[in-house]
């Protein structure tokens, strides 16, 4: 496969370097939920880039014939993830030939706790691929790396094939993955910046992830995307995920907070509303998290804060509100909410720019 963007190297020179990004997870608005062909979205989805919740990850290259990978997390060699890399790997070889040829020691960490909820895969994908791409660059002309468009596209591009969402946390603010009839710039092959207009107080948005449960889900996000095939409802959720797309775009534009809750509110419900309804069907929310969502409505009604939910495929809440409101549901946090995570945690982040290059060299 040929990409405009990307062109695999045909020769390099032996030698050895190391190169670190970090890359945040997101949190979707309107979200994916089913797949096609090699991790392409059976419909498009928008979401906030975090950031402080994000993955370090620097990647030592070394020569050796046959080539080879060892993945440490966290200072300690984790060989449990090192068939998941090799997949990887496997299924991006053709870009990156020179893959056979060298040996990669991989050492990662998240900023965040192990089974809190977050999108580790998201963040940890992209921040491997932004690294390879970094790699690339290295070996084909041993210059620092310099991230350009096309970089940063093709750092979507092979993030996607580790992690659909993964595409996503490639970029800052507010970013789209799909093709979609009203939104020329869509691709099903990577995430693209929000094209349209965004009023200012998304850019002061605060994502507060309330930890309902932070163990291991009874059902995986990859379990649950291939239950919708056969779906009965797929053809319909496709359908009006899209016409959501196009709702947002003009809610982003206006700054209608009000619309923007409802709308996400609604997208949360729908997602485990098709867990539920799934063939085996599934249930992911617990009680604490149907505690939060009425305690989060009865807040609103009585003190007219923009403080609104969303899900991911899990139990745990993201609370999303602007930064103008922080203190006052701060304190509706710690007063309302925190009693039903687990041992009263939650993580403070906000929408960010996107991945941070730290190490590039030989």
């Amino acid at each position: 496969m040929n990409l405009p963007f990307f062109t695999p190297l045909e020769q390099w020179e032996p030698m050895s370097g190391a190169v670190r990004w970090t890359s945040p997870s997101n949190i979707a608005l309107v979200k994916y939920w089913g797949k096609t062909g090699l991790q392409q979205p059976a419909n498009a989805s928008v979401s906030f880039t975090l950031d402080a919740c994000k993955t370090d990850t620097r990647v030592r290259f070394e020569p050796r014939a046959g080539g080879g990978m060892e993945v440490w997390l966290d200072g300690q060699r984790n060989q449990a993830f090192e068939p998941k890399v090799q997949a990887f790997f496997d299924k991006i070889g053709v870009f990156f030939p020179w893959l056979k040829h060298f040996q990669l020691t991989i050492e990662t960490g998240n900023t965040f706790p192990h089974s809190s909820g977050i999108a580790s895969s998201a963040s940890g994908m992209s921040a491997l691929a932004l690294n390879l791409m970094g790699i690339d660059q290295l070996l084909g002309n041993g210059l620092r790396v310099q991230p350009d468009e096309d970089f940063m596209q093709a750092a979507s591009y092979f993030a996607r094939i580790g992690s659909g969402s993964a595409c996503r946390s490639v970029y800052g603010g507010l970013v789209m993955w799909g093709a979609h009839p009203e939104v020329a710039a869509g691709s099903q092959d990577y995430g693209v910046v929000w094209p349209g207009q965004v009023d200012e107080v998304f850019n002061t948005y605060q994502d507060t992830i309330l930890l309902v449960h932070a163990g291991q889900k009874s059902v995986s996000s990859s379990v649950g995307h291939g239950l919708m095939h056969g779906h009965p409802f797929a053809s319909q959720r496709f359908e009006e995920a899209q016409k959501r797309i196009t709702r947002l775009g003009a809610i982003l534009a206006s700054g209608d907070l009000d619309a923007f809750g409802a709308l996400v509110e609604t997208e949360a419900l729908m997602l485990h509303a098709l867990m539920m309804a799934s063939e085996p069907y599934f249930l992911l929310m617990k009680p604490g998290t149907v505690a939060i969502i009425e305690k989060i409505w009865d807040f609103r009604k009585q003190n007219a804060v923009p403080v609104h939910f969303t899900l991911d495929a899990g139990a745990n809440v993201h609370l999303l509100y602007p930064q103008m409101h922080a203190a006052t549901v701060k304190a509706f946090i710690d007063n309302e909410l925190a009693q039903h995570c687990e041992q009263n945690a939650y993580i403070c982040d906000a929408v960010g720019k996107g991945p941070v290059l730290l190490e590039t060299g030989l």
